[in-house]
């Protein structure tokens, strides 16, 4: 790796493309204009043992297996995740998208939906996949909220083992984050997610007796700290969005997480203040920190000229699990 590494913290090696400097066009153009990558995916429901259900779609097969999980408001459709899947495919390593609780084609059967803390519903998948493949090296990577899951739950679970973890653009203090979508430009995040958040939350509870709010309350919600008061807190076990924020950010767990992990984040990532962003003492003897200055949110785009510009996550997540895929392979065939 080409980085200056002191302890488990890294300064990353990504230098933005010219044309998109700031953190905010960083953000902005791949959610906007990235072509995802066309990649087959095989649907799978997978039964869960509180009686509902989650989505999982099966990239192409390869030596060992990648877990990838979603942003806030994302799916497998997501130009991230298509990214990856063909990035790791190209490497010869089996990828499977889990789509979270309620955030699939089909809505969810319980009250519950997914949050930063629904680390039992990804302990179910990976129990599965040890389970199916007990001999594959099985990899797990989450962007944003999905990260905040695979980081909780890497502080949870030290019992259960990964090759390897990758975290990006992880919103590690959920107060502050939600505060940052509050001010200035974060407004504009903050209707952006909400548009995906509404609908889905809509059609969850349209035919519902149990519903915690009506379809007009839903609707008029324009605060994603409203929305969490309103609906994510009260379906999921916790007092109100305050409540939810101090119990399920993943900041207070990182000091537990042993297993190999890497978290890639950019210091100008408009979701997450620099001051939330933890410092090396808040560090599990299992994680490398790999900081950038630029990059923005899940953004992260390099090249010269625009229409021949590349996404630098997709590999660098794919050094990351192809390293430790490699290293357990040999493992297990060396004489």
């Amino acid at each position: 790796m080409t980085h200056k590494v002191y302890n488990n913290m890294t300064r990353g090696s990504f230098s933005p493309a010219w044309w998109l400097p700031g953190c905010h066009s960083q953000t902005m153009f791949p959610a906007v204009f990235r072509r995802a990558p066309q990649v087959k995916l095989i649907p799978e429901k997978l039964e869960l043992p509180d009686g509902d259900f989650l989505d999982l779609m099966w990239g192409p097969p390869g030596k060992g297996l990648a877990l990838i999980g979603h942003g806030l408001g994302g799916n497998e459709r997501s130009g991230y995740v298509r990214g990856l899947i063909a990035a790791l495919a190209e490497r010869g390593i089996g990828s499977v998208v889990m789509i979270a609780r309620g955030a699939g084609d089909t809505p969810n059967r319980s009250q519950r939906s997914y949050h930063a803390a629904a680390w039992d519903d990804l302990d179910a998948v990976i129990d599965t996949l040890h389970r199916r493949y007990p001999q594959q090296p099985l990899a797990a990577c989450g962007f944003s909220l999905s990260g905040s899951i695979l980081l909780n739950w890497l502080g949870q679970r030290p019992d259960k083992k990964l090759n390897q973890a990758v975290a990006v653009s992880v919103p590690f203090d959920l107060e502050m984050c939600a505060d940052a979508l509050e001010q200035g430009i974060g407004v504009i995040y903050q209707q952006y997610l909400l548009r995906r958040l509404r609908p889905l939350a809509e059609r969850k509870f349209k035919h519902s007796p149990q519903a915690p709010v009506t379809t007009q309350q839903i609707r008029n919600i324009r605060r994603l700290r409203e929305f969490d008061d309103l609906i994510t807190a009260p379906i999921n076990g916790f007092a109100d969005s305050t409540d939810y924020y101090r119990r399920a950010s993943c900041r207070q767990r990182l000091k537990r997480i042993e297993q190999p992990t890497a978290i890639i984040h950019a210091l100008d990532d408009p979701f997450v203040p620099e001051k939330a962003v933890p410092t090396e003492d808040e560090l599990g003897p299992g994680i490398s920190l790999e900081l950038t200055q630029k990059g923005g949110h899940v953004g992260f785009v390099k090249g010269a000229t625009p229409g021949y510009h590349s996404y630098w996550l997709d590999q660098r997540i794919a050094d990351w699990i192809e390293y430790r895929v490699l290293q357990c392979v040999s493992s297990k065939t060396s004489p």
